[in-house]
């Protein structure tokens, strides 16, 4: 994603941050460069799908032991395919997580073939500095950090020896402290914990576009949802998310638009970002002792 997008996006989350009843948000810090918004609502977009779409969906489906797979597909009264989901999920017991990056971009593709992952999805947001990519936010890489936390409009991903957990940072504060493996930060927050719509309908901005989401459930499993028909809007799919029947806990916005993208091992299947990707969120088979 260019700098001027993510810039564009942190604008979106400033005056949100700000407005927040919560005594959190009132103190937040935000990042100097970026100057407050103005928000308009767009009343005239439907917060969820019209009741004259239909969905088609093949419902969970075990490809190997601890990943599953789904797709859903949503279609318009005219018949016309208007967005299509594809869904992985993971036991930790069976799967552990990472995140690569390289500040030279390259396709999912080549992501996998470098890490030998068995899933491979795009990250957070990055800028380009001197021809060279970094990730926005805080990342941490094989226990080191590089740059600097979001502020509590944002949600983390964190690794460590035990597992991974899908934080608000809000509700918890990135702790420089804490001994982690890896780390990727991104935003909105689109369910906040436990199973609250977390981006309201006030804070609209009416942009649709690709989608890529991180979640946890309750029962702990890591999901990654690709929608990649550019249909929702965040507060559609903040509102669809809460109202399925996934059972989530938490969910994470990631980059969209171009990045959006998802590869899965045995058998192989890919959602092709459309722009090479400096950062990507892996997940292993993990090794039993």
């Amino acid at each position: 994603m260019s700098r001027f997008v993510s810039k564009t996006l942190l604008l979106l989350f400033t005056n949100w941050l700000l407005v927040c009843c919560n005594p959190v948000y009132q103190t937040a810090t935000i990042p100097t460069e970026t100057p407050t918004p103005t928000f308009v609502p767009v009343p005239t977009l439907s917060p969820t799908l019209d009741a004259a779409f239909r969905t088609s969906d093949t419902d969970w489906g075990s490809s190997q032991p601890g990943l599953e797979r789904r797709s859903i597909n949503i279609y318009s009264n005219q018949n016309q395919l208007t967005e299509s989901l594809f869904l992985v999920r993971l036991d930790q017991n069976l799967f552990q997580l990472d995140v690569a990056y390289s500040e030279r971009p390259k396709s999912l593709e080549d992501w996998q073939a470098e890490t030998k992952a068995s899933v491979v999805v795009n990250g957070g947001y990055f800028r380009i500095e001197n021809d060279k990519y970094i990730p926005n936010g805080l990342t941490i890489l094989g226990g080191k950090s590089l740059g600097n936390s979001y502020d509590t409009y944002a949600g983390m991903l964190a690794i460590s020896e035990s597992g991974s957990d899908l934080r608000w940072l809000a509700e918890q504060p990135y702790d420089p402290n804490e001994s982690l493996l890896a780390a990727l930060q991104s935003f909105p927050v689109l369910i906040k914990p436990v199973g609250k719509m977390g981006f309201p309908m006030q804070y609209e901005d009416g942009l649709r576009a690709r989608r890529t989401v991180i979640a946890q459930d309750l029962d702990g499993r890591i999901l990654f949802i690709v929608a990649s028909q550019g249909y929702f809007t965040l507060h559609q799919l903040s509102v669809y998310l809460t109202e399925s029947d996934l059972h989530l806990s938490i969910a994470v916005n990631l980059d969209g638009g171009p990045s959006s993208g998802i590869w899965v091992a045995n058998p192989d299947e890919i959602i092709p970002a459309q722009t090479p990707l400096p950062v990507v969120i892996v997940a292993y088979v993990r090794q039993t002792e």
